[in-house]
């Protein structure tokens, strides 16, 4: 039986020989496209993990409230300000696009509302009856100030109301602290009053997940990779049916050899391929891409749980290929509908465009790609550092894709022979 299972094995490592184009397309053309792509992608990657936008930031109080929301956007590192504008050439600036917004702070916006909070609290204290300070009861109400934001008008409307609510959350909180100290004042007390909230949120996350950044390399490594490892299906499918076309097929059922055991021969020699892929990919990775000012990719202590994703990655594309070869009777029908699939999976698994990035819809149908099985794997491994018990649900996926595929090829196969 092993002697069987080698000689399948040669056979295929000799047809691939015969096959220099199908070599080159196969490694050569993965990291031409990761290399590329991940030049493209990175600067869009440094976005997402956090580079301050700039925002024009116009200060016309010049107080303590606006000192204080100034300091908050600082502090937020999620902005740089610009100050050398005035309020039209701000609006000029991002109406035509050249920012995404600015903010514009109103003039006597901090004594206005210290006005608004004194006349409310004697109001408040003198309807208890209690007496209030004759000069300080003087003091009359304002009408409520107008912060001015503009917004480019191509800008998301999320992202929009995420600044609007984080600068409402500074005004409201610079207020409530106010009002504690207008009634510590009327009342005459010298208490301290503690007015810290009641509620605050805290983030619990995993220790091994803190340090876990995301980036441009940490993406196209093992999405690319797992493209690569798929792309197998075209010269996989174009073999079988050469054998088909030749009638080397008829020569392995006529034999005593059984058939799965040349499905065996090819698994074996493919699943080698693929991790000659992802070795190659893991190594541009480490030692290509800091030479061209992007960051390393790192996988100290995780490479064999990651050789384990890519083998069983790997039988998911070989179940595909062999269902294509089976199923196509000529070349011109397996190559294309083979390099088609596997964009189209490649597509609606993330490769492409996170998946996080794309409607419900899409979310819901990009579920069901085994690419995308393979990249929640990979990402488990290298941002959660999880191990192998914690990705067995996408493994056992992977492999029942590879059954299912291999068990429909034989089925159609067997079904074909005895007509």
């Amino acid at each position: 039986m092993l002697y069987k299972l080698w000689r399948s094995f040669f056979k295929e490592i000799l047809l691939l020989k015969r096959d220099i184009g199908g070599i080159v397309i196969i490694f050569l053309m993965p990291l031409l496209l990761i290399i590329t792509i991940t030049l493209i992608q990175d600067s869009t990657f440094k976005n997402l993990e956090g580079s301050k936008i700039p925002i024009i930031f116009i200060d016309n109080d010049h107080s303590e409230i606006s000192k204080r929301i100034e300091s908050e956007l600082k502090a937020s590192k999620s902005f740089q300000l610009l100050n050398n504008y005035n309020e039209n050439s701000a609006k000029a600036a991002v109406f035509s696009g050249e920012y995404q917004m600015a903010i514009v702070i109103p003039q006597n916006l901090t004594k206005d509302i210290n006005s608004n909070i004194d006349s409310k609290v004697q109001t408040i204290v003198s309807s208890f009856g209690l007496e209030t300070d004759s000069a300080s009861a003087k003091v009359v109400a304002t009408k409520a100030k107008d912060i001015h934001l503009y917004f480019d008008p191509a800008t998301n409307v999320g992202f929009k109301n995420s600044v609007m609510n984080a600068i409402n959350k500074m005004v409201f909180e610079i207020e409530n602290k106010k009002i504690y100290k207008a009634f510590q004042d009327q009342l005459g007390t010298t208490e301290n009053l503690d007015n810290k909230s009641l509620i605050t949120f805290k983030e619990i996350v995993p220790k091994s997940a803190l340090e876990a950044k995301p980036n441009s390399v940490q993406h196209n490594v093992p999405a690319w990779a797992l493209f690569a490892i798929f792309f197998i299906v075209v010269p996989l499918s174009i073999n079988l049916v050469k054998e088909k076309s030749q009638g080397t097929s008829v020569r392995v059922r006529v034999s005593p050899t059984p058939y799965y055991i040349h499905i065996l021969g090819k698994t074996f020699t493919y699943l080698i391929i693929c991790v000659i892929q992802f070795l190659l990919m893991v190594a541009v990775g480490i030692w290509l891409f800091p030479l061209m000012d992007l960051p390393q990719f790192d996988v100290t202590g995780k490479m064999f749980d990651l050789i384990i994703v890519t083998l069983f990655a790997g039988l998911a594309a070989i179940g595909f290929g062999v269902l294509l070869g089976t199923v196509a009777k000529t070349q011109e029908q397996s190559a294309p509908f083979g390099a088609t699939s596997v964009v189209v999976l490649a597509a609606i698994g993330g490769i492409w465009v996170p998946v996080f990035l794309m409607p419900d819809f899409m979310q819901k149908i990009a579920a069901f790609s085994p690419m995308n099985w393979g990249l929640n794997a990979y990402y488990d491994i290298i941002l959660r550092n999880s191990d192998i018990g914690d990705i067995a649900k996408e493994l056992i996926f992977l492999f029942l894709f590879y059954v299912a595929m291999v068990g429909i090829a034989l089925f159609y196969e067997r079904r074909q022979n005895a007509v």
